[in-house]
């Protein structure tokens, strides 16, 4: 299995600052389209299939791996992604809160395993490896804000 968690301020000094329901919009359009956050060409199809009040369900190709993820929203405060089909089984969640001090963060966290790969094996172990590195979610939740502030100066938040 693989337990991951990175945890970010979301305005740090020098850049625009961004209140937690603009964060939350960001949060879900990553949710909806997430072509609109990753690198380039890392997903190539990214489609709401089901909606509720409560949760979507979405297709999606990401690094060449097709996937179907039931995406369920607390809103302004946690989206859960529970991985129903591709290489990983489990959950991956990104989470608003308010440190000690009051600032606003935003934390990823996942407890996932591999589909038909040997628990804690070779396959799984590189992925903890990769979650963890300097290139894993931590980068990811830093783009996502990035971007989440990009959207909103272009008026598209």
């Amino acid at each position: 299995m693989i337990y991951s968690t990175a945890t970010v301020p979301v305005n740090p000094q020098g850049e625009t600052p961004l209140s937690r329901a603009q964060v939350w919009r960001g949060l879900v359009l990553k949710a909806r389209d997430a072509r609109l956050f990753l690198p380039p060409n890392l997903c190539t199809r990214c489609e709401v299939v089901e909606e509720s009040a409560t949760h979507i369900v979405r297709e999606a190709t990401i690094a060449g791996g097709d996937l179907r993820e039931i995406v369920s929203f607390e809103p302004e405060r946690k989206v859960t992604f529970f991985q129903a089909a591709g290489p990983r089984e489990g959950a991956i969640i990104n989470e608003l809160f308010e440190d000690e001090a009051g600032a606003l963060q935003l934390r990823f966290y996942c407890y996932t395993g591999l589909r038909g790969k040997t628990p804690f094996g070779p396959e799984e172990q590189a992925e903890q490896a990769q979650f963890d590195s300097d290139q894993g979610y931590k980068a990811a939740l830093l783009s996502t804000l990035k971007r989440t502030r990009e959207l909103l100066a272009e008026g598209k938040l």
